[in-house]
């Protein structure tokens, strides 16, 4: 693959110049060069959110991820700058989301029974339960169960993007920032906060196999919904109801885990 060039100079260069000097105008090219990525994460969260939510709104919280993304983007790491920073905006803009609390009290409340129910439910039966047991276990028949999987998808996004921890401050880890490449997916590769991923890892691995791939295609290969439903052959609705299924059980795992259950 041929390496990226900013300015005529190779990028791998330019970040080492820039780590050493800081100079303004090798940031500014870098921005240039990256601001496009900013409206695509952007356009990728704007997916299923409400009216509510502008999306030039969104690209302006993006735009100080990618600030962040550089100033702390380490070049020595092997790491894509690209896949770095996809990360950094994301997580801003889920932040400036979170911080504004623009989900409805209502969907936040279906969200909450959703998470127990698949808690409660998952807890009991010891294994992934299927859309018409958490239905039952939400006293829904089928069609109103869709329809509540519809109105929580928007609020799956964030939920990924929560930290979770063990109450030690220096032990925090990003739900999202566990999701890597299938081949990556490997003890040897948990190598820092080692018991929280393990859990989380765990987590991911025990989900049904759709759920997985929906997550690893749209966190680490950075398809849309779109582009997974043609992957995997279903409509885009559906993509979206197992990504809200899939993020729904790793909660509730996780809190199970937390309480001592599994």
């Amino acid at each position: 693959m041929a390496e990226n060039i900013i300015n005529g100079i190779p990028e791998v260069e330019l970040w080492i110049k820039y780590r050493k000097t800081k100079d303004a105008s090798i940031r500014d090219a870098i921005i240039k060069q990256y601001a496009p990525l900013v409206k695509y994460v952007a356009g990728k969260v704007s997916i299923g959110m409400p009216h509510n939510v502008d999306f030039d709104d969104l690209v302006g919280f993006g735009v100080f991820g990618l600030f962040d993304a550089i100033e702390k983007f380490d070049p020595e790491k092997h790491v894509k700058f690209k896949t770095y920073a996809v990360t950094r905006i994301r997580g801003s803009i889920i932040d400036e989301l979170r911080s504004i609390d623009w989900v409805p009290r209502s969907v936040r409340q279906k969200s909450r029974e959703l998470d127990e129910a698949v808690q409660r439910l998952e807890a009991r039966i010891g294994r992934s339960a299927t859309d018409e047991e958490i239905a039952k276990e939400m006293n829904l028949d089928r069609d109103n169960f869709n329809k509540v999987m519809l109105k929580v998808s928007g609020t799956s996004l964030l939920s990924l993007n929560d930290i979770w921890n063990n109450g030690d401050e220096n032990d925090k880890v990003s739900l999202v920032d566990t999701i890597e490449s299938p081949s990556s997916l490997q003890p040897e590769m948990i190598v820092e906060k080692d018991e929280i991923k393990r859990v989380i890892v765990e987590a991911i691995q025990n989900l049904p196999e759709k759920e997985k791939k929906v997550l690893v295609l749209y966190y680490y290969e950075d398809l849309t919904l779109k582009e997974i439903g043609k992957v995997l052959e279903v409509t885009e609705s559906r993509i979206s109801q197992l990504h809200t299924k899939a993020i729904s059980r790793l909660r509730a795992r996780l809190t199970n885990v937390k309480k001592g259950i599994m």
